[in-house]
């Protein structure tokens, strides 16, 4: 039986394998040289760290049976669910790999199919209930926050005080996803709520202070925020906090917003991810006709 321990597993792994802690420091200065986000590293460090754990060595002195073997186990635990454990190793190892120059392991590893799930998505109903049921107004906030302006879990814990221009009428996402700004409206109802909040709460520097080193909120805190507010609605589709953000995206589908303005306002890269939302969304059909019929005015007809 092993003894508890308080080091972290990135510890434990360099206390098991000393040789891990310079690999350690070199995927931290690739995932900096590369622009990517800090999760990322953790990410990726952290199910590096859980391999060497369980082989007590370093990925290139694993046989391809051994990791075959231990990523069937990985893919067929009930307890992950989506196989995300099973995803998540072979993303940290091909990565592993290719930065050690080690391409053929790399490529060896199983391919991984792209999921084809739609996102889910709550109705309005169901957006009024979740909205209500935070006993705390900062919770209540949060959450409007993220559907309002259609936000990712770790954006929200990045807003500045100064990030949300009143006058303006705009919220400031600095630094996303791919390294990216960008400017989305600040909804009037959400402008109300906010000054209430910062009247009520005082947030200093960050708009939602929170335990972490830098006096930030963390994005397992919004989580549970949302795990939380579910438990006292009567919501049973199976939703997360991502599932706001989903939700804003087919909402604004549905009521006539274009594609591409979508895609800017969610910040993706590609607007073929922007696209998923077309499948999701009850957009009024149009008959089909020739635009001459609506040169002079004539109104279109829609379908039922």
């Amino acid at each position: 039986m092993r003894k508890k321990t308080s080091l972290t597993i990135v510890e434990q792994a360099m206390v098991l394998v000393p040789d891990f802690k310079s690999i350690a420091l070199k995927l931290e200065h690739q995932v900096v040289l590369r622009g990517q986000s800090t999760s990322t590293l953790n990410n990726y460090i952290r199910r590096i760290a859980l391999f060497v754990i369980r082989f007590e060595r370093l990925p290139e002195h694993v046989s391809e049976d051994e990791i075959n073997e231990y990523l069937v186990a990985l893919a067929r635990d009930p307890m992950a669910p989506s196989r995300s454990s099973f995803k998540h190793m072979v993303y940290g190892l091909r990565y592993y790999y290719r930065l050690l120059g080690m391409n053929k392991k790399a490529i060896a590893l199983p391919s991984l199919k792209q999921d084809t799930k739609l996102p889910v998505v709550l109705n309005y109903q169901e957006l009024k209930m979740l909205f209500a049921a935070p006993t705390l107004l900062k919770h209540r906030i949060i959450l409007t926050l993220i559907y309002s302006a259609g936000l990712r879990g770790q954006e929200v814990i990045n807003l500045k005080i100064s990030d949300i221009d009143f006058e303006r009428m705009v919220i400031h996402i600095r630094q996303s996803k791919f390294k990216k700004d960008r400017i989305v409206p600040l909804s009037s109802t959400m402008a109300i709520g906010l000054r209430k909040y910062i009247g009520a709460e005082h947030p200093h520097i960050w708009l939602f202070n929170g335990k972490e080193p830098d006096g930030r909120y963390s994005v397992r805190g919004l989580s549970w925020v949302m795990r939380e507010t579910l438990k006292k609605t009567t919501i049973t589709k199976n939703v997360n906090l991502h599932s706001l953000r989903h939700t804003y995206a087919t909402h604004l589908l549905e009521q006539g917003l274009n594609i591409v303005t979508l895609k800017d306002l969610l910040g993706h890269a590609d607007i073929t991810t922007t696209m998923i939302y077309l499948h999701v969304a009850q957009c009024q059909h149009i008959n089909p006709h020739s635009p001459l019929d609506t040169l002079y005015g004539k109104a279109l007809q829609k379908q039922a």
